[in-house]
């Protein structure tokens, strides 16, 4: 786990809204404790790269989620564009012709690999007639990705120890499905796979995405600062 990280980049904040005006909103309430922001797909539709190009000018980093799975020609040609707007992690699907496509125009954008959804579970493997776990399966995806020469992986906390141990520092880990000791959600919650930052940085990630817990937060200060806390004494 690397230990030359600022605290204030651990955790990258989804940006989950539905226009740039919230999105630019919520940076503008969290940004004197994070420099770093998730623009997937819902936002980018809405703006395509305004918040994107927004961001990057106010010295921000920022890790665009459209986890890209298409034919390697388009693929190629659609990174090409992102690292042209500055973006620093960008999401493709861990096919093996698309990661070698991506490859040749990332530049100095780093690409991680999707290896399994935080949303799905064991049954959900099963239901597809898959016989292994969830555990193999992700890290089978991520050193295949790895060996192709992806610079990462979005993978579950709950499998960041087997991937660190096993895959080595090279490896960028970032983990999302990241909630509060307590989740401070109501009702169900979508993602099956969770777990606290702390836990998920002690374990071997480099960062952490957060959406909701922030967002959603009477003072999303204080649960940043609560996390940011967790992280620091999870990376001692």
């Amino acid at each position: 786990m690397s230990t030359d990280i600022e605290i204030k980049d651990r955790i990258i904040l989804a940006l989950d809204v539905e226009t740039a005006e919230q999105a630019k909103a919520l940076v503008k309430k969290t940004e004197s404790h994070l420099g770093f922001y998730k623009v997937g797909l819902q936002l980018f539709m809405a703006s395509w790269f305004e918040v994107v190009d927004w961001l990057v000018d106010r010295g921000h980093k920022v890790m665009l989620d459209l986890k890209f799975f298409d034919i390697p020609e388009t693929v190629k040609l659609a990174v090409a564009q992102i690292r042209d707007h500055g973006v620093s992690f960008a999401t493709i699907h861990g096919n093996d012709p698309i990661i070698r496509a991506a490859i040749e125009e990332r530049g100095s954008l780093k690409l991680l690999a999707v290896t399994v959804l935080t949303s799905f579970g064991e049954e959900d493997l099963r239901a597809m007639g898959m016989t292994q776990s969830i555990e193999d399966l992700v890290y089978f995806r991520a050193k295949r990705a790895l060996e192709l020469g992806c610079d990462g992986v979005v993978s579950s906390g709950l499998e960041a120890h087997r991937l660190r141990s096993g895959l080595g520092d090279k490896l960028l880990l970032v983990t999302p499905g990241i909630r509060p000791g307590a989740n401070v959600l109501d009702g169900a919650d979508d993602q099956t796979r969770i777990i606290t930052a702390g836990r998920a940085i002690a374990d071997g990630a480099n960062h952490v995405v957060v959406g909701r817990p922030i967002a959603k937060a009477a003072d999303p200060i204080a649960v940043i600062e609560a996390m940011q806390h967790d992280i620091a004494a999870g990376s001692l």
